[in-house]
């Protein structure tokens, strides 16, 4: 009888939150992710974006690459906004006040 090739991810591994697997090198052990995962600041973001609008306006492209470059947009989009909104949050904070006009101090959750 023919064995099937063991696969990196066990029988009893959690799955990650967001439902990837992340494949294991022969020594049992995570590999790190590719950098294109890496989430870009939020002003090289903005700086891309720019540069996909100009792309997406031009006319020129084939409908194939025009869908891949506005999916890229939306992701990026949405991921500055989540930004923004975050960083909306932490000015809030930094600036209430209590009742007697008071600054209220707290610690911020660090990233």
């Amino acid at each position: 009888m023919a064995r099937l090739p063991k696969s990196s991810l066990e029988l009893g591994d959690p799955l990650p939150r967001d439902g990837r697997v992340e494949p294991k090198s022969p020594d049992n052990k995570k590999r790190p992710r590719a950098s294109a995962e890496i989430e870009p600041s939020f002003e090289v973001s903005l700086a891309r974006l720019g540069e996909i609008v100009e792309q997406l306006e031009s006319g020129e492209l084939p409908l194939e690459r025009s869908l891949e470059l506005f999916e890229e947009g939306v992701r990026l989009s949405r991921a500055s906004q989540a930004k923004l909104d975050q960083a909306e949050r932490r000015v809030e904070e930094l600036l209430s006040v209590d009742e007697a006009g008071n600054p209220v101090v707290r610690e911020l959750p660090t990233e």
